[in-house]
Order: structure tokens, then sequence, then C-alpha cells
């Protein structure tokens, strides 16, 4: 079965009762995707969004960042000019 697929690759585990209902909701929703398929969008320009957009950046400039001491002062625990954080790996 093709929902089976279709979970397999989605990683998901499905009832007997769910392969069921979603076999029939993708069914419906590839038979809507066939009547869309119908339409003649040869004057459609593509998009990207359906909405203008443009982005608005801002300017780039340097500011003054911590100092490594400043950067520091709220470590629970560091060792000289590094943070210091619990081995995780053994």
């Amino acid at each position: 079965m093709e929902i089976e697929r279709v979970a397999l690759l989605a990683r998901i585990k499905l009832a007997e009762g769910e392969k069921e209902l979603f076999s029939k909701q993708l069914g419906s929703i590839l038979q809507y995707i066939d009547k869309l398929n119908e339409l003649d969008t040869k004057e459609v320009e593509p998009t990207s969004h359906v909405l203008s957009m443009k982005n608005i950046f801002r300017e780039d400039r340097t500011i003054p960042s911590l100092s490594k001491d400043q950067a520091l002062l709220n470590a629970p625990d560091s060792a000289g000019d590094f943070y210091r954080v619990p081995k995780i790996i053994e």
C-alpha cells in the first residue's frame, strides 16, 4: 500500500484504522491536485510568495563588543579566557 510507504518515510506508525482513513484522505488530496493540473497557467508568472515582498536590511556597521572579562562575568565557571562547561561525552 502507498500509505504504508509514506508512513515509513515519515517514520510514523499507523494503526489499521488510521491506514484506511489516511489512504482515503491522501486519495482525495491527489484527486484535487489532478483537478488543479487541469487549469491553464500559461499566462501566470511564477512567484515565490503570493504577496510582493522586499527585504529591508540594516546598514552594516561595527560597534564595540564586550571585553573577554565582561563576557565571562556571568559565567558559572571559567578557565582563563574560556567558558567552562561540564563534560558530556565520555
